[in-house]
């Protein structure tokens, strides 16, 4: 067993993180690995690491893995598939990562409120809608918005990604916004008329909202990869998928399918949280419903997707119809607010109270 730091280290003003460690059987890698336990050493990169060459860095980034966390966390399988190399090679550089990366730790519950303060908050401008949400729609967030159709599950998509080009001041994140439609529900001329409800210019919204048309379940996985590779130059705040489930409910059909769907829907979930995190942006996903036929009582309809969407949500809006044009959104699940409901009109201008 080798040993970094020792008492007497610690009586200087240098010191060291007294860490056991494995020998392993290349002393190169062993030293290597001391430096990225040195609080003073420079970061570690994925060029650093044992057997990784310019090339394989190179098929690594292009596979979008920029850091050792990211190659820590994966399986040979998987990322000998995404970066095209062997799976032996992959398993390699996994084990290198897992030594040097900085897979974190447990902080205090100050820390964390104290993180808190990073999150922005997203205003409807409906003040009913922001005071159900504690404020607006927060990022680091996957917010899940359902309903039947016609509900206004599309209207507040674009809405939102209107109010996202608002400056910080006034309720926005003086941000860009990526858009994956997936069921060809996009309309610009209904961005035009929300923005100048707003008092905003249409043709300045417009240029920083970025449509991508999904023709299937794989590409819509793509292009959050896409927005990953193309978002690097921009202040990406918000990202929208409407609907997330309709190209994942067509493909995948019966029981048979369902394992499938479910892990892949899991997966593309990750990804898009990921996003969040790294962005500091909120992510808005709409879905589809379907009836419960066995429901005796109580409302029926439920969303779909299971239980994977529904603990990958942070917070899951119902939609549905009242009287006279009016819409209801009930707030269903929160990890820090009361469920509610409230009340709101869409008008030729956008969301009203």
């Amino acid at each position: 067993m080798v040993w970094v730091g020792s008492e007497r280290m610690a009586t200087k003003a240098k010191k060291k993180t007294k860490i056991e460690i494995e020998k392993n059987e290349d002393p190169q890698e062993d030293t290597m690995l001391m430096m990225a336990l040195d609080d003073d050493a420079p970061e570690v990169k994925i060029d650093d690491l044992p057997g990784v060459g310019p090339a394989t860095a190179e098929k690594l980034r292009e596979a979008g893995f920029d850091d050792l966390l990211s190659l820590a966390v994966m399986s040979p399988a998987d990322l000998a598939e995404q970066a095209e190399i062997g799976e032996s090679v992959a398993g390699k550089i996994i084990a290198a990562a897992k030594k040097m990366a900085n897979i974190g730790g447990f902080v205090s519950g100050g820390a964390l409120l104290e993180r808190r303060k990073e999150v922005q908050k997203l205003s409807a401008k409906v003040q009913s809608i922001d005071d159900l949400l504690g404020g607006g729609f927060e990022t680091q967030a996957l917010v899940e918005v359902y309903g039947a159709f016609g509900s206004g599950k599309t209207q507040i998509g674009h809405q939102l990604a209107v109010n996202c080009t608002l400056p910080v001041s006034e309720g926005g994140f003086d941000g860009d916004v990526f858009y994956i439609d997936t069921e060809d529900t996009f309309r610009p001329e209904r961005i035009t008329q929300m923005a100048r409800g707003q008092g905003l210019d249409p043709d300045q919204v417009l240029a920083r909202i970025h449509v991508a048309r999904a023709y299937n379940s794989a590409h819509q996985m793509l292009l959050v990869d896409e927005i990953k590779r193309v978002g690097k130059g921009l202040n990406v705040k918000m990202i929208i998928v409407d609907s997330l489930t309709s190209h994942f409910r067509a493909e995948f059909i019966g029981r048979g399918m369902l394992a499938n769907r479910q892990q892949k829907l899991n997966k593309h979930l990750k990804e898009l949280k990921q996003l969040a995190d790294i962005n500091n942006a909120l992510v808005l996903v709409t879905n589809q419903v379907h009836s419960k036929p066995d429901a005796m009582w109580g409302d029926p309809t439920k969303p779909v997707g299971g239980h994977v969407l529904a603990h990958a949500s942070t917070f899951r809006l119902y939609l549905r119809k009242a009287k006279g044009g009016r819409r209801i959104a009930r707030l269903v699940d929160s990890p820090n607010l009361p469920d509610g409901e409230c009340v709101y009109q869409v008008t030729e201008e956008g969301l009203k109270d």
